[in-house]
């Protein structure tokens, strides 16, 4: 048998064919654009979702056409809290309001109002990218939309209706929606009530390692597989990278340097943190959980830069070669689309600090690197407070593919990182190995093992750790500056 894993992310669809030795047979990868006609707003159209899934799929079968064609499974992950409002026809009502969308801000408040008890429920602060807050938005501004809505989809679980015709979503990615129980891992009368909704507008849960639809027969047919493929539950895209790495243990820990930025821990039971903006998530593994410290613009932040810079990511981190001596004179704050932990604010800006006459483009290169580490530490010590320290973190994410990133990372964390060959692909392998467990029953303990092979081992050099920890306590100052800016 070979599976298939498929990433829904924001800026790109990644496929992967897997076979049954957990070899990847091949992989693609199409783009995405994300639309921002306003300040605050970030969305993308579903429809584009489709297409560029089916095309990846057709890319595994040009690569791979004998093992695509035995395919028994595929497994989903995706960006989370995405809101894709569907009408009694199941066609979207308006492009999809993103995770990274900041206009939902008073609605948290109105939110938590209406319901006191949403914390404990949830686990979360109300947060504008988490799904419900938008759906109060779009009641308030849309009235129209929100009224002809009848069906609400993340947007992993609307790319499996179109494949499937099932309208299903895993406990992981329902978590970030503001309306699950997620002790219970169901969803949640009181929360939907508060966005005057209930679970008729829903779809049905299950764990991520479970059967989760087929797709449909001339779906299949079309894209030549032998029989069509089941679909399993699938996860949120970080607790598909949780399960890719191998971190399905209590403890087990991984930082994503994607476009967003994640600090990840596994827990054995609903652990919320709510006084510092910590999530905590079901896992897309039964009766597991997991805290994460989540950061809006990491990857994406040195993006910008590259655009507006006019050079490409790669050059840039080219300039600066594979280590740093010491921090740059320069700050830089990373709140480009606001932050989540541990300040829970959209209106965040971003800044350059300190520049002169001397500074050149390398050196806000590396403020820029140096800024989004600084925002991981705000982070890692939101997930310490009260809790046993971080020994060590695996790293997955196409920034992870920056030595000198992950050597100021672990100098400005003072924590020791491993990467893995393929790092960046975590999620979309995590997904392929939910695919064979919802296929195959396996134990999840012996299928979602730690990758194999040797890892690139980042350590904290204590020189440099003790003068980034000097020059984070200055970035934390220019962070409160400016927060009273706007």
């Amino acid at each position: 048998m070979t599976f298939i894993g498929i990433d829904l992310g924001t800026s790109s669809v990644k496929a992967v064919l897997v076979d049954d030795r957990q070899h990847v047979l091949a992989t693609a990868t199409r783009e995405l654009a994300v639309a921002r006609p306003f300040p605050l707003w970030s969305e993308q159209n579903p429809a584009d979702w489709i297409a560029a899934t089916l095309d990846a799929l057709r890319s595994l079968k040009g690569a791979a056409p004998e093992a695509f064609r035995r395919c028994a499974g595929i497994g989903l992950s995706g960006q989370m809290h995405g809101a894709v409002l569907l009408d009694k026809h199941d066609e979207p009502l308006r492009p999809c309001i993103l995770w990274n969308d900041g206009r939902a801000a008073a609605e948290c408040a109105e939110l938590e109002a209406r319901e006191p008890d949403s914390r404990v429920i949830t686990g979360n602060i109300a947060m504008p990218g988490f799904t419900a807050p938008k759906l109060l938005w779009v009641r308030r501004h849309e009235p129209d939309i929100f009224r002809r809505t009848r069906r609400i989809l993340l947007p992993k679980a609307y790319l499996r209706l179109a494949l499937t015709g099932e309208a299903i979503e895993d406990m992981s990615d329902a978590s970030g929606t503001f309306w699950l129980d997620v002790g219970r891992r169901d969803w949640s009368d009181r929360m939907l009530a508060a966005t005057e909704l209930d679970c008729s507008f829903m779809p049905e849960l299950v764990e991520g390692s479970q059967p989760a639809g087929r797709m449909r027969a001339e779906l299949s047919r079309e894209l030549g597989f032998n029989a069509p493929p089941r679909f399993a539950g699938g996860g949120g895209d970080n607790a598909a990278g949780a399960v890719g790495l191998g971190a399905v243990v209590p403890g087990s820990c991984f930082l994503s340097l994607g476009t967003s930025g994640v600090l990840w821990r596994t827990t054995a039971g609903f652990e919320p943190r709510t006084g510092s903006a910590v999530h905590a998530f079901c896992h897309a593994l039964p009766e597991r959980w997991h805290q994460m410290s989540v950061h809006l613009s990491a990857a994406a932040s040195l993006s910008w830069w590259a655009s507006i810079s006019g050079r490409t990511e790669v050059a840039l981190l080219q300039e600066l070669g594979p280590q740093m001596e010491r921090p740059v004179p320069v700050l830089f704050t990373p709140y480009l689309s606001g932050e989540r932990t541990p300040h829970n604010d959209p209106r965040m800006r971003g800044s350059f600090i300190g520049l002169g006459h001397e500074t050149d483009r390398t050196a806000m290169t590396q403020a820029v690197l140096e800024g989004v580490a600084f925002a991981f530490k705000d982070g890692k010590e939101a997930l310490e407070a009260e809790a046993s320290p971080i020994e060590e973190a695996m790293v997955i994410g196409g920034g992870a593919r920056s030595d000198t990133w992950l050597s100021i990372l672990s100098d400005v964390l003072n924590l020791p990182l491993k990467r893995y060959h393929k790092a960046e692909s975590g999620a979309v392998f995590g997904a392929a190995r939910l695919a064979r467990l919802a296929c195959t029953g396996e134990s999840p303990e012996a299928i979602c093992t730690r990758p194999s092979g040797e890892a690139a081992i980042f350590t904290p050099h204590p020189r440099r750790a003790a003068a980034y920890a000097e020059r984070y306590a200055v970035w934390r100052r220019a962070v409160e500056v400016n927060r009273t800016l706007r």
